[in-house]
């Protein structure tokens, strides 16, 4: 049987006789927390998916199928566009809980699994072997393709309104969610949340300092103001830069004496106040610019 490719992927995804055939070692989500970070705290959220049309899809991307988590109302469309991004963990319980928190507000939330080409970031114990091995193998160039075959097959399933596009992430996430503003002029708004902006993860990637002159989508920074990986320093800079490239919908909160990943439920470093006050923060961004 002869495949066939929807029109929106098509021209995205060109003559697959000219594809580097990098192949997925991911191809579907597994259940439960990272590995890396277990045991998980008493406090995680849990966000049911009544109402909700959620779980796993497979996105055609360069190389394959890319596994997702995908959450959106069960009636109704097409919505506004949600991408999230998940920290070096990958799409585990928390980066899905955060996808249908989105969709029940109204979004078409998806998450992809931008690490599917390296390993499974979800069954790696040790940190450092899955920075050294996953994470600073995973270069940007397949992670903004591998965004911008999500949005496209956002579009294709003609429940997403990808005119209204979103995105935030978390810690990697968060850098990569202001690297993919720059790439992406489709993004009207953004939200990193503790994300690095002077350093990279893949050698010879440039870093959110470098691109903040063609960041042009609304950017709202939520950081911890004690989070010793992330100076306050170089997070000032950042929205500096932004503000002198002209963009003038820039706002940036340092939440004093806060660690970094303060919005992670299931790790020992939320903390409950600063999360809720960033998470009312962060949908109202958005509510305001998409």
């Amino acid at each position: 049987m002869k495949e066939i490719v929807h029109p929106e992927l098509r021209s995205l995804l060109g003559d697959p006789r000219n594809v580097d055939r990098r192949t997925f070692v991911v191809t579907s989500l597994g259940a439960g927390f990272a590995a890396a970070v277990l045991p998980v705290s008493a406090q995680t959220i849990a966000t049911p998916a009544d109402g909700l049309v959620s779980g796993e899809v497979k996105v055609p991307a360069k190389g394959g199928d890319m596994v997702a988590y995908r959450a959106m109302p069960a009636t109704g469309g097409p919505f506004p566009t949600m991408l999230v991004v998940s920290e070096i963990f990958g799409v585990h319980e928390h980066i899905k809980d955060v996808v249908r928190r989105f969709a029940k507000l109204g979004y078409f939330a998806i998450a992809p699994e931008l690490f599917a080409r390296q390993g499974d970031a979800g069954k790696v114990t040790d940190t450092q072997a899955l920075i050294r091995d996953i994470v600073a193998k995973t270069p940007d160039a397949d992670v903004m393709a591998d965004l911008d075959a999500t949005v496209a097959y956002a579009k294709a399933s003609g429940k997403a309104d990808t005119s209204r596009l979103g995105i935030t992430g978390f810690c990697w996430g968060g850098r990569t969610t202001l690297m993919y503003a720059a790439h992406n002029a489709g993004v009207k708004a953004a939200v990193p949340w503790y994300g690095p902006v002077a350093r990279n993860y893949h050698q010879g990637d440039k870093t959110p300092l470098d691109v903040a002159p063609q960041i042009k989508a609304a950017v709202l920074g939520l950081y911890g103001g004690d989070d010793p990986g992330i100076p306050n320093d170089t997070v000032e800079k950042m929205f500096a830069a932004l503000k002198a490239a002209g963009n003038a919908r820039t706002e940036v909160v340092i939440y004093p004496g806060t660690p970094h990943a303060f919005h992670a439920d299931y790790r020992p470093s939320y903390r409950k106040d600063k999360a809720e006050d960033g998470w009312k923060r962060a949908t109202d961004w958005f509510k305001q610019y998409l």
